[in-house]
């Protein structure tokens, strides 16, 4: 390879690396409900995860956020496991809905249903990053939600689950039925499932161009049962407080980490001494820093590794030559080491597996 073309794919993979997205996090709620799904079928755990780019101390520790593309993938997974094709959907039927946490509590509430759902639509980020809601009163009561930096494509099960989910949200609020109009999702189907079918009281239009839920105008006027504006105005205080966290979250010493290593990693240079050089600290004061934050340089170069080596192997043209040199490897060999390791796949079975050709 000429110096010329290596200057200008170097400078290429900056720019790339550069415009990546932010990597969207989860609480993990829907990650433990699978896990526990497969334990109670007394299936082993460990690799299953591993191969969603994820620990079971990821799964133990309730506090801890996760990659919401990672969610994703372990319910694809999971489904696969337990031979269940409709498992997004029947997962979200049997789970307490107080285990959505702060933003299920704000919601319920609310006075009106219209004022929880437009509530989900502007704290929804707490729970997870990756998915945005947004309520119209057009047509109708629409609750569509979209997904954030994450590929709608390579999903089918978390989809289902929220659209699930959001239904008998609003049935529980109002102490009613509510069955819509119309809900259409994004990916195909050949038709909707008897079970699923006869839980929504419709069809669903599959492979549509968005993922909608449609209600009759009256329903948004429904009082929610139990509302309590006290508690509501209490409540919305603490998810404001949560909310911006997440927003001081992307300007962390980890986020500011994050962002050199990907510049980095192409250079063969994604080390502490010259991330910290970048940030005008020294080494040490880097590692106390990062520290606070609850983790370690270490762990942060790792997981963005892992983050990026998937988001590249998504892209069908990208050769895997290419990717392990974008990472900071020298050798395939070595890339395709680490991938097994994170994840117990090769990068080809990986892209294979994920419907990539």
């Amino acid at each position: 390879m000429g110096e010329n073309t290596v200057r200008c794919r170097m400078k290429a993979a900056t720019r790339l690396a550069s415009a990546l997205p932010s990597i969207p996090s989860a609480t993990g709620g829907i990650a433990r409900l699978a896990s526990g799904r497969l334990r109670d079928a007394q299936i082993e755990l460990a690799p299953i995860l591993s191969a969603a780019g994820l620990t079971i101390d990821d799964i133990e520790d309730r506090k801890r956020r996760i990659d919401a593309r990672a969610q994703i993938r372990l319910l694809e997974l999971a489904a696969r496991e337990l031979q269940d094709d409709c498992f997004g959907f029947h997962l979200a039927q049997g789970f307490e809905l107080g285990e959505i946490g702060l933003l299920y509590y704000v919601m319920a509430s609310s006075e009106h249903l219209v004022d929880a759902l437009q509530i989900v639509g502007r704290y929804c980020a707490i729970n997870n990053e990756g998915v945005r809601l947004r309520t119209s009163l057009e047509h109708g009561v629409a609750i569509r939600f979209e997904y954030v930096n994450i590929d709608r494509s390579l999903d089918r099960h978390h989809a289902e689950f929220w659209l699930i989910a959001l239904v008998r949200i609003c049935r529980a609020l109002t102490d009613g039925r509510l069955v819509a109009k119309q809900i259409k999702l994004k990916h195909y189907r050949q038709e909707t499932p008897l079970d699923v079918r006869s839980h929504l009281g419709c069809e669903i239009e599959f492979a549509a161009d968005r993922d909608e839920l449609l209600f009759p105008s009256q329903i948004g006027t429904l009082p929610v049962v139990g509302a309590d504006l006290h508690l509501n105005k209490m409540l919305l205080q603490y998810a404001d407080q949560a909310l911006n966290d997440r927003a001081s979250r992307r300007t962390s010493v980890r986020s500011r980490v994050e962002d050199q290593i990907a510049q980095l990693l192409p250079h063969g240079k994604a080390n502490a001494e010259e991330v910290a050089r970048r940030l005008g600290m020294s080494r040490r004061t880097l590692a106390r820093a990062l520290s606070s934050e609850g983790v370690g340089f270490s762990n942060v170069l790792e997981a963005l590794r892992i983050a990026l080596a998937r988001h590249y192997l998504e892209e069908a043209e990208r050769p895997i030559s290419e990717i392990a040199w974008l990472l900071g490897y020298s050798e395939i060999s070595s890339f395709s080491h680490a991938f097994v390791r994170w994840t117990g796949l090769t990068p080809r079975a990986y892209r294979s597996s994920n419907g990539v050709r």
